[in-house]
């Protein structure tokens, strides 16, 4: 398996990266490299120019910063796993990470490279989602924010542009939630069949807002509302999840979901209220 020919680019700075994408029609971004080079040495991918952000050191490191965690572009899926911050108030993110691929993937693999990608079946897209990260994104025109519920359009399909670099993500950090990330590994390879994040807010054994999200299952990362809804004012305990989860495909058909040799389309639905029990109940377990 070998790519097609590239030019490679080593960016010195984040402006640099930017002028280079826009110099070299269809150029694409290498950070990790993990999700990207891998699909362009089966020929899912090709680009005419590879624009190396790896060595910014800018753009590593994870902190907190008040209320919300900054995570550097750079920062590897085992740097998220291992935080303490992360694991104190974005319990779904260190799952979803602590998860994903392998021990090699989660030490050289990054994860806004990894939200950036849009890989259906990868484990970070649910936590994001779940947790309302955004993506501060620098391009041609300047700097923006994206929001993780705005970024997700197909399956490796996003809104960011061919010239956009990621710089940082914010993770929005609240003591009075709790979250967790569950799935259904793929035997083969490695991805989410099914996963689930959920983040609750509890007050007084009484969840009072609900935000959960799926991957694996659907066309691309969404969030569930019904399940949402459900869980609002329910109590903490009992058969909450499991009712709330009878909701998972209130707003997915099961013509709509993923299906393929590991597990068909039907499976995926009934895997997608399973796991949705299970990380609402993951996340009720941590808020108590």
């Amino acid at each position: 398996m070998y790519t097609d020919e590239f030019d490679y680019y080593r960016a010195g700075s984040v402006p640099e990266a930017v002028d280079l994408l826009g110099e070299h029609d269809g150029a694409k971004l290498l950070a990790g490299g993990h999700g990207l080079l891998t699909r362009m040495k089966v020929g899912e991918e090709s680009a005419p120019a590879l624009v190396d952000i790896s060595g910014l050191d800018e753009l590593t490191g994870v902190e907190r910063d008040g209320d919300v965690l900054r995570v550097g572009a750079l920062a590897s899926h085992a740097d998220v796993a291992d935080d303490e911050a992360v694991g104190a108030g974005a319990q779904a993110l260190a799952d979803a990470c602590r998860e994903l691929g392998d021990l090699q993937v989660r030490n050289g693999g990054t994860l806004a490279g990894n939200l950036a990608h849009g890989d259906a079946r990868s484990d970070p897209p649910a936590a994001a989602l779940a947790l309302d990260v955004s993506l501060v994104v620098h391009g041609i025109a300047g700097e923006r924010t994206v929001s993780a519920a705005d970024l997700f359009e197909g399956d490796f399909e996003t809104s960011l542009g061919g010239e956009d670099v990621v710089t940082e993500l914010h993770v929005p950090v609240d003591e009075n939630a709790a979250s967790a990330y569950v799935r259904r590994r793929n035997p083969l390879s490695g991805y989410a069949t099914v996963g689930v994040a959920a983040r609750l807010w509890v007050d007084d054994g009484t969840v009072t807002k609900a935000r959960v999200a799926a991957t694996g299952a659907p066309p691309h990362p969404v969030r569930l509302p019904g399940v949402e809804a459900a869980l609002a004012g329910s109590d903490v305990g009992d058969d909450a999840a499991e009712r709330a989860a009878e909701r998972a495909m209130d707003d997915l058909s099961v013509a709509d979901l993923n299906g393929d040799v590991e597990a068909s389309s039907e499976f995926r639905a009934h895997l997608l209220e399973l796991f949705t029990e299970r990380a609402v109940a993951a996340a009720m377990d941590r808020a108590r």
